[in-house]
């Protein structure tokens, strides 16, 4: 190993600025993306939803996603009606949309006849066959119009086999214009995002290359696409670019364009990149969990930007904590993250009962992937969380997860019913919020309330789950703690690995009152838009580089606190 370390000072502040937290008219999300995601149609029962694809019809939003049993509208981002229709086949993977004129297309992936449908009111689940059978079968396919109304078709997922693009003639049954073009091979030895594993860290198996999508930005076209595998928390998105929407294509210098390695879900995946109503640019991706069943998914969604050299890149730093919905033309990152911090992370809770093996500690280790399970479904189950000093809370999200359920499939009479209570001194309650007669079957329940509430304790009473045992993956709190931020991370060293290039061992001293770590890198010091999350530990392996590429990396502290930038840049070449 070599240890190349060079640093830089630089004119940040020790801590960041954060948003108005006390703005009425503030509207923020939280990922995963708080959706009422279906039953699997086979047991073992648990939920899923993946693959998405946003497009933007008559000033409407419109989401599809795998194995749905449906699809979804809105008009801001952020409440979204299912619409149910056996019209379209929503129970297909990778589905894909476009709007041409006054009409939506859809296509979804098929091994045995690919069809387009039709709708002028998709918002009614009214679709009609456009055309009945493409000239292949495609899967993971995506559709984009060009500036000069020509219209494309890109699809592909393997270990084997590359990319296809083809263009189309959506006048004349979408025929093919010429052969499909082979656009892009796996190449896991050069680029280490593409590398099979949790970590990126199988180097044996073959990885998964898949679900294309094209966005056109100032004359290039970039060609994104997924890798490793929809069950690793690396699944990510890169990108290509080229001066034509059927290549030759090269790997932008910046890659992936999106990441999200750790957090409360990870994962970020197998998706599309949109501009919303205002010209702000989004990326819809996977998140995985894959405990009861490695297609057991959630949708996260992210801020994406072209910077001014035209790099394609999303911002996932702070990725399940809450972020702004704009609600105008917003000019980077700093406009979205709310600065709302988590205020739950390792607090102690108060349980009713619990399965073995199944801990109230799971509730607050920021993973999705573990849960508290209650002994019964009843209306005696309770949780009550301590967060040990009062702090002023913004928003509250709980996360659902299902045990011993039997539901499977669409069904519109389940939902969870709770409510939710405040205290400062564990014994006088006040609501927070009522879902007593809640009717939405959404398992990600992010409530951010009107006024911040200064309060200790948080205590979850069950009066009704769909199936099974009360189970929760994660109580989480954000808000504002009333203590210091965390001291500067005072030195951080990064090692790239000589025999391996993808590799890369940072470590950095441990910085006091710091309950976790942010790492921003990137292929320059004004180019820092990968990030990794880690709590509690001052060491981290990065597998995902790219070999032909120099790095810089930055840290940052956090608590519940707050946020403490460093005065350091650390470079490998």
């Amino acid at each position: 190993m070599k240890l190349i370390v060079i640093t830089f000072l630089l004119s940040l502040p020790g801590c960041k600025t954060q948003q108005d937290v006390n703005a009425p008219d503030l509207k923020t999300y939280c990922n995963p993306v708080n959706l009422s995601y279906r039953f699997s149609l086979e047991a073992p029962s648990r939920r899923e939803a993946a693959d998405p694809a946003i497009v933007l019809f008559k000033d409407t939003y419109y989401l599809f996603a795998s194995k749905s049993g449906g699809y979804w509208y809105s008009d801001d981002l952020l409440d979204w009606q299912l619409v149910i229709t056996d019209e379209i086949p929503v129970e297909d993977y990778a589905p894909t949309a476009i709007g041409i004129g006054d009409t939506l297309y859809f296509l979804a992936s098929s091994g045995s006849k690919s069809t387009v449908y039709k709708s002028v009111d998709p918002k009614q689940g009214k679709w009609s066959v456009a055309v009945d059978e493409l000239d292949a079968t495609v899967w993971d396919p995506a559709l984009f119009m060009d500036d000069d109304d020509r219209l494309y078709l890109y699809w592909g997922c393997s270990n084997q086999q590359p990319l296809y693009g083809v263009e189309v003639d959506y006048k004349n049954d979408f025929s093919f214009i010429g052969k499909p073009k082979n656009l892009k091979y796996p190449d896991p030895t050069h680029n280490g995002w593409e590398v099979f594993g949790e970590y990126n860290e199988d180097r044996a198996t073959k990885p998964w290359i898949e679900a294309p999508w094209m966005n056109k930005h100032n004359g290039k076209y970039y060609l994104q696409y997924s890798s490793p595998g929809t069950q690793f928390k690396s699944y990510s998105d890169a990108a290509y670019v080229s001066d034509s929407p059927l290549g030759p294509f090269e790997v932008q210098v910046h890659n992936p364009m999106v990441y999200r390695p750790e957090g409360y879900i990870g994962g970020a995946g197998h998706g599309n990149t949109f501009a919303d109503k205002y010209g702000n640019h989004w990326h819809i991706g996977t998140g995985t969990i894959s405990q009861k069943d490695i297609f057991e998914r959630r949708l996260v969604l992210f801020p994406s930007y072209y910077d001014e050299d035209g790099v394609l890149h999303s911002i996932t730093k702070y990725g399940d904590y809450p972020y702004i919905m704009p609600e105008a033309k917003t000019s980077g990152f700093e406009e979205v993250f709310a600065g709302w911090m988590l205020l739950s992370y390792n607090k102690k809770v108060q349980v009713s009962s619990q399965l073995a093996g199944f801990s109230a500690t799971n509730m607050t280790d920021e993973n999705i992937r573990t849960y508290w399970v209650a002994g019964s479904g009843s209306e005696e189950e309770f949780a009550v969380l301590d967060l040990e000093k009062v702090a002023d809370v913004y928003a509250v999200q709980i996360n659902f997860a299902e045990h011993n359920s039997s539901v499977l499939g669409r069904d519109n009479s389940v939902s969870h019913k709770y409510t939710l209570e405040w205290s400062d001194d564990g014994t006088n309650w006040n609501m927070l919020a009522d879902k007593s007669e809640n009717t939405t079957d959404n398992m990600h329940d992010y409530i951010q309330l009107s006024q911040k509430i200064a309060c200790r304790y948080l205590r979850l009473q069950n009066i009704k789950v769909p199936s099974g045992n009360l189970a929760i993956s994660g109580f989480r709190v954000f808000g504002k703690g009333n203590g210091a931020p965390p001291a500067q991370v005072p030195l951080l060293g990064a090692s790239r690995d000589d025999e391996d290039r993808r590799v890369v061992k940072l470590s950095w001293t441990p910085a006091e009152g710091a309950i976790g770590y942010n790492i921003s890198y990137g292929i320059a010091e004004d180019k820092l838009y990968l990030n990794y999350m880690v709590y509690d530990v001052n060491e981290l392996t990065i597998n995902s580089l790219n070999v032909d590429q120099a790095y810089t990396f930055s840290i940052e502290s956090f608590n519940e606190n707050g946020i403490t930038t460093s005065d350091i840049l650390t470079s490998i070449q």
